[in-house]
């Protein structure tokens, strides 16, 4: 029986499937990065979510540690190259929530068309504003798809059947895939000049953070709208937000951040940008596919199996 330290909020079926697997399943939410340190010594798994920095001083204290396993997609809270050096391997759930995150980019998509937060929130106050809130249909326009990727791909769709035109920038990416979803692939600063919407679905990386910056968003037209639900950090969110102050471009809709809870960034309270909570994966189906594949991905590590959502190789 091996000890599995989860914590954060993970799936109660998840983690049944590592109960009945006769492991030790030992939840403990809201620990301190010391509290962290101290409760992983002994653990021989550790389940995280976002908000979990394991870092190089978790991994030196988890010496029984033979996986790291983050229920979700990006492992940006996780030092991966230290947990390789260390021996552990390092699992997530890339395919969890890629229908929830495509269908919050289309909300916020929408939402920032029509003004519908604005709106609700102004009849909520007593004020009927009609004529304040006029949007723009997303019939006929274009959208930049930056990112095409699996959730990239599943937003494409949705957007054609919106009667949206597509372009996108991935180099990643072959024609042949961009075919499948009637985009046309296309530099970086052609996708901004182009479109009428953007929106992102990259990875958090060296060569990603700060990609949509003062200079890019100068190139865009007026009425162009960015739409993020990827991660924070790709975007420059001081010079977004300048960028709508200014009218240089229309609006945004903001889901994740540099720094979360984000109630101190830039882009909040500014007129014109809407901002969720990270709710990208918040949906039921997400969290239920993420806490048991999480799971089954944990159990193939600790019982010495081949383990297919591993992003690391490791020493071990």
């Amino acid at each position: 029986m091996k000890r599995v330290l989860v914590s954060e909020t993970i799936a109660e079926t998840g983690l049944d499937l590592l109960r009945s697997a006769g492991h030790n399943v030992d939840v403990q939410l809201g620990l301190s990065p010391d509290g962290l340190c101290e409760a992983v010594v002994g653990a021989s798994a550790l389940i995280v979510r976002s908000a979990t920095q394991v870092d190089a001083a978790v991994l030196a204290a988890g010496t029984d540690l033979v996986v790291v396993g983050r229920a979700g997609v990006g492992v940006d809270n996780v030092d991966v190259a230290e947990a390789t050096k260390h021996g552990v391997i390092v699992v997530n759930a890339p395919l969890s929530n890629v229908t929830s995150a495509a269908e919050h980019s289309m909300a916020l998509l929408l939402a920032q068309a029509r003004n519908v937060p604005q709106a609700h929130a102004a009849m909520l106050q007593g004020r009927w504003e009609r004529s304040q809130w006029q949007g723009v249909e997303l019939a006929g326009k274009t959208l930049g798809v930056i990112g095409l990727g699996r959730i990239g791909s599943l937003v494409a769709e949705r957007a054609l059947a919106f009667g949206m035109k597509i372009v996108a920038h991935d180099p990643y990416i072959t024609q042949e895939a961009a075919d499948r979803v009637n985009a046309e692939l296309i530099e970086l600063d052609e996708l901004i000049e182009r479109s009428d919407f953007v929106t992102l679905h990259l990875l958090k990386t060296p060569e990603t953070v700060g990609l949509i910056g003062a200079e890019l968003l100068a190139r865009a037209k007026p009425s162009l709208r960015i739409v993020n639900v990827s991660r924070g950090g790709v975007i420059d969110e001081q010079a977004l937000a300048d960028a709508v102050r200014s009218k240089t471009i229309a609006g945004a809709a903001i889901d994740v951040f540099d720094v979360e809870p984000a109630l101190d960034s830039p882009l909040v309270g500014v007129e014109g940008i809407v901002v969720t909570p990270h709710l990208g994966a918040s949906t039921a189906e997400a969290q239920l596919a993420a806490g048991v594949t999480i799971a089954e991905q944990v159990q193939l590590a600790l019982v010495g199996e081949a383990v297919p959502f591993a992003v690391n190789q490791t020493s071990a």
